[in-house]
């Protein structure tokens, strides 16, 4: 997945919104005039990119919540899906040649790379976020672009990320309780290992698994990309140590992870090869179809490593609306309905928090606490960090994010026997060529 650049394109809880306003906003959209400021234009149709969940429900529910829409607007919807690698090239070639979706649900920083080609998202991100609470930071760094000053994407949520174990085998190899670090985590793994049941984690393209856990373990060890001025600092003491212990987690792990993409790790846990790997809540939610794997299946939050802080990292989705649309206000006016109390508190519930809303008012939704398994999803985004943490979010964080920069540095130590060092002085080299574009 390559960003194309400027030059290849063209040298807040629902306790915030009244009562009124929250019962205007279904079932007709007629009713809704003075809950909502965005109007659908007349003969509107809307075309919308998005991709593909891991969780059926989460794409089921949306295009019910769509259809919905339809009804009470007049509006047609086309939703297309694609699977994750996909998006990002996809809405990249749609700014390059000014047609296409009108909207995308893309990730992570992707609207940085042609704020000029987008609508103006300030007022719906206004509108949505005092409806619902507000956002959590992370819906910031990734929606609203400092350069530019205004938000150029309606935030959605994360994909979030919690470790995966089975729970009878851990017991079995001495642990009755989870691991509470990243020393205590390499000793469990080690005893899996031991008895057969390795952990596995994508060393290969993996859009959501790959980023996951290389940036959990760098930024655990306080290892960073970018400074604050956007200069590198990829090489540092605490990138060594992060790769030194990754080096020493892969040789607990199944054999292929060089090769895995984002589905990869999912099908080796059901198929009872894995005891451990990072993942969404999509597992233990696919796993009701085997019983054993279902009841022995757990979700916990990975523990802090040496830097003592909240290291995760997730793949963070938002909806940005292209200025070709010919219809950006029902394209508003779709997000702002489907991001509403009544579509999205049975989208967020049906797929047992696959994805965690930006909006902080949707933590409080039952679902969180209906089984611990779903719990640890709930707060992926309350002090989670970003791609090119702790530089500035932007073009350049989201290049090597899409080049996989951080994923190849940790697989040239693990899979390809590269001296550290060797490692980060070439992750140091790319990281500063992608910054100096």
């Amino acid at each position: 997945m390559k960003h194309l650049d400027r030059r290849e394109f063209l040298q807040t809880s629902a306790a915030g919104i009244g009562a009124a306003a929250l019962a205007g906003s279904f079932p007709a959209l007629a009713s809704a005039a003075d809950a909502s400021p965005f109007k659908p234009e007349k003969g509107a149709e809307l075309q919308l990119l998005r991709w593909k969940g891991f969780v059926s429900k989460d794409d089921e529910i949306w295009a019910q919540n769509t259809a919905k829409f339809e009804k009470a607007s007049g509006v047609k919807v086309k939703i297309d899906s694609l699977s994750w690698p996909d998006v990002t090239p996809k809405a990249a070639l749609a700014a390059q040649v000014g047609s296409g979706p009108d909207i995308i649900m893309g990730w992570n920083d992707d609207p940085f790379v042609y704020p000029d080609k987008l609508v103006d998202m300030t007022d719906l991100v206004e509108h949505v976020g005092k409806a619902h609470g507000g956002y959590f930071d992370t819906a910031h760094t990734y929606c609203y672009d400092g350069e530019v000053k205004r938000w150029v994407s309606q935030p959605i949520g994360v994909t979030g990320n919690a470790l995966v174990y089975r729970k009878s085998w851990a017991k079995e190899a001495g642990f009755a309780e989870f691991p509470k670090d990243f020393d205590g985590l390499l000793k469990l793994a080690r005893a899996l290992k031991k008895n057969g049941h390795p952990c596995g984690f994508s060393l290969g393209h993996a859009v959501g698994d790959a980023n996951g856990w290389t940036h959990w373990v760098l930024w655990g060890f306080g290892g960073k990309q970018a400074n604050p001025d956007n200069t590198i600092a990829i090489n540092s003491a605490e990138t060594v140590h992060a790769l030194e212990y990754a080096k020493q987690l892969y040789e607990t792990m199944i054999a292929g992870v060089s090769g895995w993409l984002d589905p990869n790790n999912n099908q080796a846990f059901l198929a009872g090869q894995l005891g451990l790997t990072m993942n969404g809540i999509s597992i233990w939610a696919s796993s009701k179809e085997k019983p054993e794997i279902y009841a022995d299946t757990a979700n916990v939050v990975p523990p802090y490593g040496p830097s003592k802080q909240h290291t995760i990292f997730n793949n963070f989705t938002s909806a940005f609306i292209f200025k070709y649309s010919k219809y950006p206000n029902a394209a508003k006016e779709y997000l702002r309905y489907m991001l509403d109390t009544p579509q999205a508190d049975p989208w967020v519930t049906g797929m047992v928090g696959y994805v965690t809303p930006a909006l902080k008012g949707y933590a409080e939704l039952p679902v969180w606490t209906s089984n611990p398994n779903i719990t640890p999803y709930r707060d992926a985004m309350a002090g989670a960090k970003f791609d090119g943490f702790n530089g500035k979010p932007g073009k350049a964080a989201a290049q090597a994010l899409d080049e996989f920069v951080i994923v190849d540095m940790f697989a040239d130590v693990c899979v390809n026997n590269m001296a550290v060092k060797d490692a980060i002085a070439k992750a140091e080299k790319r990281l500063t060529t992608i910054y100096k574009r």
